[in-house]
């Protein structure tokens, strides 16, 4: 057997346990998010899709309090438990090994974030959130529907299982992608924008200080993860809005409100205008922080514990 054998096949085992740890890691980071964002994802949903309802962030969490309890604040959590961790794990598998793949273009040695450009960090995480939306999709559906389902009115759905079940029996995989032309719309811009703000910050940092990325505080780890969640909010959330509402629409066509991605921005301008793109935005806001400090902090110490 030849020298360039085993060197290749431990090329290929160190490939693998590489994309294991940039896995679990991510899911460490998913359950993190949810945890933290849950609470502010349902208050942001509400106002999204039932404006209706509230008169502002403040009415929806009282009501959410007054009809579901604190724990109304979790509804749909089962789902994003699950979904999120599995799309946390895929943006971070993506995410690194694009910007493995642009170092080696640039002619670089192991794969070092500090020589990617801006624009490469940007499309390595718009590959990301591609990638991402396979599963993102289908689970914001059915955490939506679920989210704004509300004590006093009749369950539509018993739980993410029978969600999954009654739109699949009646409307196949076409209805369990529900909204996914703007969800990946709303992934390639807002991955974008997350993994660029967060990279470029901890670039800077290591340039600026001579640290090794395991070396940074936790303190800068959560600080650049609240930045980044920032980033893809300010950037993504009116297709956002889209998504949600697509999301919780009926589904034949006499129950329908929008006839696509294209319709719904165009009613929505009409019956709202521009600020009805923008509605929830803060919670939305206040969970950035939390949420995607948590995320990137549950990372980058997963990564650390598994070398």
């Amino acid at each position: 057997m030849s020298q360039a054998e085993p060197h290749g096949a431990a090329e290929d085992n160190e490939g693998v346990m590489r994309a294991v740890k940039d896995c679990l890691a991510g899911s460490v980071g998913g359950v993190a998010q949810v945890f933290a964002g849950q609470p502010f994802d349902t208050v942001k949903v509400r106002l999204q899709t039932q404006p209706e309802m509230y008169r502002g962030m403040a009415d929806a969490v009282r009501k959410t309090i007054q009809n579901d309890g604190f724990s109304g604040f979790y509804k749909g959590t089962t789902t994003p438990l699950v979904g999120v961790g599995l799309c946390v794990s895929i943006q971070f598998l993506v995410m690194e090994h694009m910007k493995r793949t642009f170092a080696k273009a640039n002619g670089t040695r192991g794969g070092q974030a500090s020589s990617l450009s801006a624009a490469q960090l940007y499309m390595a995480g718009a590959t990301a959130g591609v990638a991402n939306s396979i599963v993102s999709g289908p689970v914001e559906h059915i955490r939506v529907r679920l989210q704004v389902q509300t004590a006093g009115s009749a369950a539509q759905y018993k739980g993410p299982l029978d969600c999954i079940r009654q739109i699949y029996r009646g409307f196949g995989w076409s209805g369990i992608y529900k909204g996914q032309v703007a969800t990946v719309l709303r992934e390639f811009n807002g991955y974008g924008m997350y993994f660029l703000a967060y990279e470029a910050l901890v670039q800077r940092t290591i340039q600026q200080t001579g640290k090794k990325r395991a070396e940074l505080s936790s303190g800068l780890v959560c600080m650049y993860g609240a930045a980044a969640g920032f980033a893809m909010w300010l950037t993504s959330y009116p297709i956002d809005v889209v998504k949600s509402k697509l999301q919780t629409d009926g589904f034949s066509a006499g129950a329908r409100k929008y006839n696509g991605t294209v319709d719904c921005i165009r009613k929505v301008m009409q019956q709202e205008g521009a600020r009805g793109f923008f509605r929830g935005i803060t919670p939305c806001l206040l969970r950035a922080a939390p949420a995607n400090a948590a995320t990137f902090i549950g990372f980058e110490m997963a990564m650390r514990v598994l070398g």
